[in-house]
């Protein structure tokens, strides 16, 4: 093993993999002044063992793991996509272990059900959630009457929002029960409440919404409020989704 591989990370890597945001956004709090390491204020281009040093941002210690997580976590409707909330609510860290610390990947609202992934690898988060990379998200909506087939058609060639033009990569009636169906939507941005407002536009009222699927992940029959960890599979299918090696080499020279 050479010697330039078997020098620790950079540390806006470390802070990346600890779920504090892509390598870029770590660099900048570095640039800021922010980052401490054992204690002495970090510069780009300084290193840290994961396992050994004692890095902080703006004073507080960062749980940093040098072995990704990676948890499917099946959120319950009323649980808050957030790492703490003032109003005490229950939100998703309260259903999956506390440590390593892991971060939940883009967000479900409130009253959405479903599929949401939880880790500390802050590079795969970033690139899951950007709309740049197109990864598709797929919602199984419960719906007050059975919408037309001109409504879904509409959904997929393209509505206005309040926030602009957007559209639903697939949309399909899956089943139906009186005056009730079920339709499947999916969409490759994430915009906040994207799928409601998507089928408001075609005056389709939801009455329940769940994702079940993101990218290569599905969730199942897992129950509500279970979580489980990712396969290697898993794992590897999500990195190939957003042009990321699973097995990336040791940080060189920058």
């Amino acid at each position: 093993m050479s010697t330039e591989t078997a020098r620790p990370p950079r540390v806006q890597k470390v802070l990346a993999g600890a779920g504090l945001g892509s390598r870029r956004s770590c660099e900048e709090l570095i640039v800021q002044g922010r980052v401490t390491v054992d204690g002495e204020v970090a510069t780009l281009g300084d290193r840290a063992d994961p396992r050994r040093s004692v890095i902080a941002v703006d004073g507080e210690r960062v749980a940093t793991h040098p072995e990704g997580v990676h948890w499917m976590l099946n959120k319950p409707y009323g649980v808050v996509t957030t790492a703490d909330d003032p109003e005490g609510r229950p939100t998703v860290l309260d259903y999956v272990p506390p440590t390593p610390r892991t971060f939940p990947v883009g967000r479900l609202d409130r009253d959405t059900e479903g599929l949401l992934l939880l880790t500390n690898d802050g590079e795969l988060a970033n690139r899951l959630a950007h709309p740049r990379y197109e990864v598709p998200k797929t919602y199984l909506a419960r719906t007050r009457g059975v919408p037309s087939k001109k409504a879904m058609a509409r959904l997929t060639e393209g509505v206005t929002l309040t926030d602009g033009p957007a559209r639903a990569a697939r949309a399909q009636v899956v089943g139906r029960t009186g005056d009730e169906a079920l339709v499947e939507v999916t969409v490759t941005e994430g915009r906040n409440r994207e799928v409601r407002r998507l089928l408001g536009a075609v005056d389709v009222h939801v009455t329940r919404l769940a994702r079940i699927r993101l990218g290569p992940l599905e969730l199942g029959d897992m129950k509500q409020g279970k979580h489980r960890p990712l396969t290697a599979g898993e794992v590897g299918a999500l990195h190939a989704a957003v042009g990321l090696d699973e097995q990336q080499p040791t940080e060189g020279p920058a």
